[in-house]
């Protein structure tokens, strides 16, 4: 199975932090972040990463290089800044993911969570498996309800954290636009082909300030 790590954003809300330093070059634990997720790609056995970049991408390609650094081979998508959003940016990628379903990730969170539990999960056609987490502070309201192993829009809701694995054909169509990973997670909860499994385990968000100091808190008593 391949993985894509979303690593295009601006990231607005770290900033000054990411006017010279795009975040997924982030230091947590002494590793950037994206260096921690292709490490924990890595021990669990997936090798073909796909990485799209957008601000600060040549700082970021050669940080990373070609992979074997970390145990993978890295292929990038180069977009131009917030032309795509994350949706978008993973229906520019599918040239390079092929036709099987494929692990997602954000690049801006900070995880214990085992990418090897996510390779036996079941992908309906058209759809995705998505983990969620306990609501953080920032993000009191959730996103997604979860009922009998399914996404739903009602009731109490769930954060989604960043991993999955999705089906290339939820983002085929439409060409090239701006399109949110959301308003795709939303199509598949009304098409009833969005699968969820709760993670209970440590995990942040370090999109702001408070959420990066806190996993660099987390970090450092590991």
């Amino acid at each position: 199975m391949r993985a894509m790590i979303l690593a295009a954003g601006r990231g607005e809300r770290l900033r000054p932090l990411t006017d010279h330093t795009p975040k997924p070059l982030l230091e947590v634990g002494g590793r950037s972040l994206i260096a921690h997720h292709l490490l924990a790609l890595a021990r669990a056995g997936v090798t073909e990463v796909v990485v799209n970049v957008a601000w600060l991408a040549g700082d970021i390609q050669t940080a990373l290089g070609d992979g074997r650094e970390f145990g993978v081979r890295i292929r990038y998508s180069v977009e131009t800044l917030g032309r795509l959003d994350t949706g978008g940016g993973v229906r520019a990628a599918l040239p390079l993911l092929g036709s099987a379903p494929f692990l997602l990730l954000s690049a801006d969170i900070w995880t214990d969570f085992n990418y090897a539990d996510l390779l036996p999960l079941e992908v309906p056609a058209n759809g995705m498996h998505a983990i969620l987490v306990d609501n953080p502070e920032h993000h009191p309201h959730g996103d997604f309800g979860l009922q009998n192993g399914r996404l739903v829009a009602a009731g109490a809701r769930m954060t989604y954290a960043g991993m999955g694995v999705y089906a290339p054909e939820l983002f085929a169509g439409g060409g090239l636009q701006r399109l949110s990973l959301a308003a795709v997670m939303r199509t598949a909860v009304r098409r009833g082909t969005a699968l969820g499994t709760h993670y209970a385990g440590r995990w942040f968000d370090v999109g702001r300030p408070a959420s990066l100091a806190s996993a660099r808190v987390d970090a450092a008593v590991v």
